[in-house]
């Protein structure tokens, strides 16, 4: 339904996006791009919005370049491909009461409908309907965004994106700025919203612990770059690259043992694998070769010299040998920094 072609985003002429090519399919569940902060995350999403121009590639929308459509697809790829931005405090006009935001949304959707009318006798859902299909109080339609707390200002957006008929929505860490608790509920809405109206779900975010409960495919983004991709199970359950090994170590456990995994304030290197100043498995070639992504497994790829497909002779995985550190091209040496997990989400 949408994808990224050899994507390349620049600001001021600086790479942040570099040949990111992806898709999300149609009724596919969902597909997320995950990373540390500064990785171009966001900038993916607001290309495949519209929001930025790339530099290079494209981005398709049904098989069609999105700079490339007229009047009429552009208004069809605007309804049927919406954000959710983390901050709902932002997303809102403060001036507008929260019927009267998700009002606008449905008359843009009338229009397009040929004028049909909302509620339960229409075939276009009232602001009643929707507040209520989010899980809010219809009487919270008379209140302004400030009056708002943060989860219900989130389950505001999500009803005036559903307003409009979305087949995709595009998730830009939606839970970010909710405590864990209101996290929960938000999740539990929007995997029964998938569910219920068949949506598909581009999730974006730095959080490993909200993946699985909302995607299947996932892509690991460093550096403006996809190191590894594929089923969730398998990307996180037995990571290929170091980077995604390192993502998954980050993430706090019970009871679980700590290891550090590499300098994780060393900036991406300029030559050769960007995640090699980093990397605790890096050998001569990665100072001189950028890897490129290929594929490891069925459905599952990485862009990393040391990863082979399984019981390849010679075959060093990178997960077998993560805990060996690489002294060569080494920023900041590991007993500097122990105390760290090797990646900062």
């Amino acid at each position: 339904m949408l994808s990224a072609d050899d994507l390349t985003v620049s600001y001021d002429r600086t790479p942040v996006v570099r040949g990111v090519s992806l898709t999300v399919p149609e009724n596919s569940g969902g597909v997320a791009v995950i990373g540390e902060s500064g990785s171009g995350k966001t900038t993916i999403a607001r290309a495949l919005l519209g929001l930025v121009r790339p530099e290079r590639g494209r981005v398709l929308f049904r098989d069609r370049d999105i700079a490339r459509l007229d009047r009429a697809g552009r208004a069809l790829y605007r309804s049927q491909v919406q954000p959710v931005f983390q901050d709902g405090s932002e997303a809102l006009d403060p001036r507008m009461r929260i019927g009267a935001s998700i009002s606008e949304a449905l008359r843009i959707r009338r229009r397009r409908a040929g004028g049909e009318p909302a509620g339960k006798d229409g075939d276009l859902p009232s602001v009643t309907e929707l507040l209520t299909d989010v899980g809010l109080d219809p009487d919270l339609a008379g209140r302004r965004p400030h009056q708002l707390s943060g989860g219900q200002r989130q389950r505001v957006v999500i009803a005036r994106a559903l307003a409009v008929d979305p087949r995709l929505l595009v998730l830009d860490e939606p839970t970010s700025a909710l405590d864990v608790t209101v996290q929960a509920h938000v999740l539990d809405l929007l995997a029964g919203l998938r569910d219920e109206h068949g949506l598909s779900y581009l999730l974006i975010t730095h959080n490993l612990a909200i993946v699985d409960r909302l995607c299947d495919t996932v892509h690991v983004l460093f550096a403006g770059r996809i190191v590894e991709s594929g089923p969730i199970g398998t990307v996180l359950g037995a990571p290929a690259h170091p980077y995604t090994a390192a993502l998954r170590d980050a993430v706090p456990r019970l009871g679980a043992a700590h290891r550090a995994a590499g300098a994780s304030d060393a900036l991406p290197a300029a030559e050769g694998c960007p995640f090699r100043h980093r990397c605790p498995i890096a050998v001569d070639r990665c100072a001189t070769e950028d890897p490129r992504l290929l594929p490891l497994a069925d459905e599952h790829s990485v862009a990393c010299h040391r990863a082979v497909p399984a019981g390849a002779d010679g075959a060093v995985p990178a997960e077998a040998d993560r805990a060996v550190p690489a002294e060569a091209d080494r920023a900041v040496p590991a007993e500097a920094d122990d105390h760290r997990s090797g990646a900062e989400l």
